[in-house]
């Protein structure tokens, strides 16, 4: 049986809708899914980023700096940009769910699936910020152990 996704999932969600329409995207990405854990900010996963030092100034630049890289890139090589792998990211947070015996997928699942999804903006800036996946996943064990 697969999890549920707890109110606050929904809220970044509905948070990563309103960032896509910020950058002007057509599309919700990773990238627009990690500046949501951090916005919404009273998840674990936004407590494991504060912790970790990730502030939202800092990711915006990474991603922006990711995004027109990519954007170039198109350009210049004529590929067409990837299409974020949302449904991905949803995958690997309920396995992060399971394997963290939890009943509820949580913005702590997404956030460790984004750490996941290497080859994403958002996987890609979480790297360039410093934040491992091993590091994350202890803070939300250790968050989750002291709760």
């Amino acid at each position: 049986m697969l999890p549920k996704a707890s109110s606050r999932v929904a809220e970044v969600v509905k948070l990563a809708n309103v960032i896509a329409r910020e950058y002007d995207q057509e599309y919700v990405g990773t990238e627009h899914l990690l500046l949501a854990i951090h916005r919404e900010g009273t998840g674990k996963g936004a407590k494991v980023l504060k912790k970790n030092g990730v502030e939202e100034g800092a990711m915006r630049g990474e991603i922006d700096v990711l995004v027109k890289k990519r954007m170039e890139e198109t350009w210049v090589f004529g590929r067409l940009p990837g299409t974020p792998h949302f449904k991905n990211v949803m995958a690997l947070a309920i396995e992060q769910c399971q394997q963290l015996e939890s009943k509820t997928v949580c913005t702590e699942h997404i956030l460790l699936a984004l750490i996941k999804e290497r080859s994403s903006v958002a996987g890609q800036a979480l790297k360039n910020l410093g934040l491992s996946f091993d590091k994350a996943r202890a803070d939300v064990q250790e968050m989750s152990s002291a709760a």
